[in-house]
């Protein structure tokens, strides 16, 4: 049967088509739609020259991903602003500050979180240069990194901070250090023998802590102290903190507790801190008291303590008064060969001492929550002891890191040693070992997802310190991080740190980055990331490859440096690019 024309072209057509379409589904082009990834991204065409390490490479940049996803487009912007190089997004927010109906309790100086969280870059400050090395960054830093003269001008006869030419350098003076912080930490020691700093005393909260030259002497004692202050008039005090290497946090004692777990610390210092601590029916001091571990101290070096003029000697009996309505007993009170004094106390150890008093003010707290101080107001009463009555004092440092009971979470001592022993075993041979980090220039270090500590605990010995993130979406492990005699804070990886920018060497996140995209942007928490990293900074990932491969191709955006190792850790590393400032 002849075959028409119209029949051969039909073929032919058909033909092709079974062609074309074979080839598509062959061919290892083949390419699917990105996986949920924020709006921020844009399909592009496919790119052959993309290089992620130029300078030049314009804002909008194309990323190549693996086989499976399309290439995408990331738009990174500068953050606005004379201030931008300094942006803390929850305590810089000028719009909702100015709405507030009070500063009288240090409302303006707590956090309040623009919605949504801004995704720009902070750009660098003017001859940036990667930081001095610690231990020379404890007693000098570069003047560039932290150009603010204010404080320096501020404590210019207190010897706090001074500038000498390209460098700050801090002598280890303050208003209450008179013959230097290494006289005044020895003082303290034998007003009461019992501290044994580094041994019986590790865990310490330095209200008020200036430039932190406290924490950073007692760091000799092997004793850790979260240092902290709120961002005032006293400019970039915890931010030269930070660069000098020593753990500080933004805070305020003003309305909300204090993102730390009860009965945490073994000491709390404060030097002439500027806080009332009776305001409020004595909510300050309740707060401290919250913190503070049963049987442990809390030194006052103020001038109520050593003068009887009016004003002082009325803040002493008040301090006197109120004390003594939440049992805390005087054991050392005394003055040095400068004239400066010190008062410190000692919490209970029992609640015997409360059901004794004449009158039941300020009263026990009715209960306890897990990951209560996260945005909760403070209280007027006294925080619950531990349950079972006395708590018993933790192992001398340094047993305690492995020896600890863990009493305030539900976990068993079996489950406790084998999360010690895996993070042993992965950190020796894989972090300080496989992984691209160079871990001499490594000093600031945070655990965006910390669990016990178990991360921190295993490099113990390197000369850096580690803030324990415990996440409010997760269980509430804080306690037992503390009471292995390290520090950390609760904290909402939706939101942004109380930190200034570039001020940690390596974040590090174990399963956590893909859990936390259920509740916000990957991209926001990238940009956090980028901001609280320094220039030279390194990313520590473990997760799934899925998580990872998202991560890869946002870092690529940045122009960060990645590598992946066994298909579970990205390493990825930061570089000093920033957006192109826009023409005025």
């Amino acid at each position: 049967m002849a075959i028409s024309v119209q029949h051969v072209v039909v073929l032919l057509l058909t033909s092709l088509l079974i062609a074309i379409t074979f080839f598509l589904f062959t061919s290892d082009n083949l390419r699917f739609p990105l996986p949920s990834l924020s709006s921020d991204y844009t399909p592009l065409p496919k790119s052959s020259n993309h290089d992620v390490s130029s300078d030049q490479t314009p804002q909008k940049m194309k990323m190549k991903l693996n086989a499976s996803h399309e290439e995408v487009v990331v738009k990174w912007d500068l953050c606005k602003g004379a201030e931008s190089v300094d942006y803390i997004p929850c305590l810089d927010n000028r719009d909702a500050i100015k709405q507030l109906k009070s500063r009288r309790h240090m409302e303006h100086r707590e956090r309040h979180c623009p919605e949504p969280s801004p995704k720009c870059l902070v750009p660098l400050p003017d001859n940036y240069k990667p930081p001095v090395p610690w231990p020379k960054s404890r007693d000098m830093v570069w003047y560039n990194n932290v150009p603010h003269p204010k404080l320096v001008e501020y404590k210019k006869e207190q010897n706090w901070v001074k500038k000498e030419g390209e460098f700050l350098v801090f002598p280890g003076g303050g208003t209450q250090f008179k013959y230097g912080v290494t006289h005044y930490v020895e003082f303290i020691e034998k007003a009461l023998p019992v501290i044994k700093w580094g041994k019986n005393i590790r865990v310490v909260l330095d209200v008020g802590c200036g430039v932190a030259s406290f924490g950073g002497f007692l760091l000799d004692k092997d004793v850790i102290t979260m240092s902290f202050a709120p961002k005032d008039e006293h400019e970039a005090q915890i931010q030269f903190a930070l660069e000098r290497g020593i753990p500080a946090t933004l805070s305020v004692i003003g309305t909300q507790q204090l993102t730390f777990p009860t009965n945490a610390f073994d000491l709390i210092h404060c030097a002439r801190c500027r806080v009332h601590w009776d305001a409020d029916g004595g909510k300050p001091l309740l707060e401290l008291n919250r913190v503070l571990r049963p049987g442990g101290f809390f030194i006052w070096s103020a001038t109520p303590v050593y003068r009887d003029n009016d004003r002082d000697s009325k803040i002493w009996t008040a301090m006197v008064s109120l004390t003594k309505s939440i049992c805390w007993k005087v054991v050392a009170k005394t003055v040095d060969s400068s004239g400066i004094g010190l008062v410190i106390y000692q919490k209970p150890t029992s609640e015997s001492c409360y059901k004794k008093r004449s009158t039941q003010e300020p009263p026990l707290c009715a209960t306890e929550e897990v990951n209560a101080s996260w945005y909760a107001p403070l209280r007027q009463c006294i925080s619950k002891l531990p349950s079972g009555g006395v708590q018993k004092w933790p192992e001398l440092w340094p047993k305690r890191l492995v020896s600890v009971k863990p009493q305030s979470v539900s976990v068993d001592a079996e489950t406790f040693k084998k999360d010690t022993e895996k993070w042993s075993e992965i950190v020796s041979d894989i972090y300080l070992e496989r992984l691209a980090v160079n871990w001499s220039s490594v000093r600031n270090v945070m655990d965006m997802n910390a669990g016990f500590g178990g991360f921190a605990a295993a490099l113990i010995n390197r000369p850096l310190w580690v803030m324990n993130v415990v996440p409010v979406d997760k269980p509430d492990t804080l306690s037992v991080v503390f009471d292995r005699g390290l520090i950390g804070v609760y904290h909402d990886w939706c939101e942004s740190l109380n930190t200034y920018p570039r001020t940690y060497d390596l974040l590090h996140s174990s399963s956590y980055l893909g859990d936390i995209t259920q509740r916000c942007g990957i991209v926001q928490v990238v940009a956090e990331i980028d901001r609280v990293l320094r220039p030279g900074g390194y990313l520590v990932v473990q997760d799934t490859m899925e998580t990872i491969k998202e991560l890869e191709s946002i870092l690529g955006s940045l122009h960060w440096s990645t590598k992946i190792y066994q298909d579970r850790f990205l390493i990825g590393r930061k570089g000093f690019w920033r957006p192109i400032k826009p023409e005025l």
